[in-house]
């Protein structure tokens, strides 16, 4: 197996430098940790390493893993496509989502979200090119959704999410200006809760964190590159 270990503390180096370019605290950017297809045996590796946010995209691959590791102090992110037919398992699973873009499934989630656990972290993946073939909100009808999902109980809508076209960086610009966009437009949208802009992976991580990325979804970086496609 290759030293995540070391991957990963290269990962934090990389995100301290950034950070520090733009004058930002590196610690206000959160790692996330992209498991998708990694084997149990690497995610205890990383957590071994100190790393807690693990994200995954394929809800059967990745209930798997958190029942595996149900012991470890593990905070889980969804980051993949939910389909209506998942959110069930996907509420009592996880505790965030990134990938919401329609307000059924921030219903459901909602709905099937145990009382006994905490609310669910959602952020709204933007389809930030504007491209019908991606996944994600179109940029015109992220107002709508965000009202809509606020008054929603068992869930707490965090921010936003994109996967930009691969070297699009001024997306991530346009992330944060929709961000403040939405909080100067929307009364009942607390700064405070509504704080969260994932976006930066292996490639761009910086340029994300000096538009203002607070969560960057690292996979290749640190686990390697992955042999094969999981799929559900």
């Amino acid at each position: 197996m290759q030293d995540i270990s070391h991957h990963l503390q290269a990962v934090l180096r990389r995100m301290a430098i950034a950070s520090s370019q733009v004058g930002r605290d590196a610690a206000d950017i959160q790692l996330l940790a992209v498991s998708k297809t990694m084997p149990i045996a690497a995610i205890v590796e990383a957590y071994e390493a100190g790393q807690r946010h693990f994200g995954e995209n394929y809800v059967q691959e990745a209930v798997e893993k958190i029942n595996a590791l149900a012991d470890l102090p593990l905070t889980w992110h969804l980051i993949g496509p939910l389909q209506s037919n998942k959110t069930a398992v996907v509420a009592a699973h996880f505790h965030w989502v990134h990938s919401i873009e329609r307000l059924k499934i921030a219903q459901r989630l909602s709905a099937q979200r145990a009382t006994d656990l905490p609310p669910l972290n959602l952020c709204i993946q933007v389809n930030i090119d504007d491209e019908d073939s991606k996944s994600g909100c179109h940029v015109s009808d992220i107002e709508a959704l965000v009202k809509a999902i606020l008054p929603l109980p068992r869930v707490i809508l965090r921010g936003l999410m994109i996967i930009p076209k691969a070297g699009n960086e001024v997306a991530f610009q346009q992330l944060t200006a929709l961000r403040q966009h939405l909080l100067a437009t929307i009364p009942t949208l607390d700064a405070a809760v509504f704080d969260t802009l994932s976006m930066g992976m292996s490639a761009d991580m910086e340029a994300a964190i000096a538009a203002g990325s607070t969560m960057v979804r690292v996979g290749t970086a640190i686990f390697g590159q992955r042999k094969q496609q999981i799929l559900e």
